[in-house]
């Protein structure tokens, strides 16, 4: 059996607080920002996106992980952006 390193424990309220900031700068563009829904759109994806791996990382642990379990955690992201596109296609 593997033994497992120590590792320093993650700054988890800082990354709470770039959550939250995060959220907020979603609701923040989506009610009191007058632009394109394509930006709109493409801004609110991004930050999502940018929520998603920090929890990962950072609240699933994947950032202390080695690269096989990596591996295993992301390769479901193609399939998940094929049908999205399928979806949005068919609008």
């Amino acid at each position: 059996m593997e033994e497992q390193e120590e590792h320093a424990h993650p700054p988890y309220i800082l990354i709470w607080i770039v959550l939250l900031v995060l959220t907020l700068a979603e609701v923040g563009m989506s009610l009191y920002m007058n632009v394109p829904k394509f930006w709109l759109g493409l801004g609110l994806i991004l930050m999502a996106v940018w929520k998603a791996v920090l929890v990962a990382m950072y609240y699933m642990h994947l950032r202390y992980e080695p690269a096989r379990l990596w591996i295993l955690a992301i390769s479901p992201l193609p399939l998940a952006f094929i049908l999205v596109l399928a979806v949005i296609s068919e609008f």
